[in-house]
């Protein structure tokens, strides 16, 4: 039986297989929140998308952080509440966020929500929306 290919088309920064640690800024910014509030920004923004939020990778051990992937050069532009981390091409320093492959064996990375045509990114916007909804605290400056 031969498999049916996906209509949509994969990012490019997907590993085929496994997973990859890609440089934050170059393909995406993101976006982390550790353990429950991970969660439950990832169940708020997936409810409100109708379960098309776009990349969301979640780690499956240390802090079980949720990652979610938004356009480049875009997490800066938004003051996040505390619990929340933005990752981007800052002075900082340098980050990488490890990117599961959408098929196969990926632990301890999976997701929660993957890209597609329609959603290649989280909307930033919203995320943040949501975020400062779920924490109940408004953002800080960084």
């Amino acid at each position: 039986m031969e498999q049916r290919t996906s209509l949509d088309p994969v990012p490019r920064w997907v590993p085929v297989n496994g997973h990859a640690l890609r440089h934050v800024g170059i393909h995406f910014d993101a976006v982390r929140a550790i353990g429950m509030l991970g969660e439950q920004i990832a169940y708020e923004i997936m409810q409100f998308t109708d379960f098309r939020a776009g990349p969301i990778v979640r780690s499956g051990i240390g802090g079980r952080g949720m990652y979610f992937l938004l356009p480049p050069d875009t997490a800066s532009t938004f003051c996040w509440p505390p619990g929340t981390e933005a990752l981007n091409r800052s002075a900082r320093g340098v980050a990488f966020i490890g990117v599961p492959a959408l098929h196969g064996e990926t632990w301890p990375l999976d997701w929660r929500s993957r890209p597609s045509s329609e959603a290649p990114f989280v909307d930033a916007g919203l995320l943040h929306e949501l975020a400062v909804k779920v924490t109940g605290v408004a953002g800080v400056n960084p």
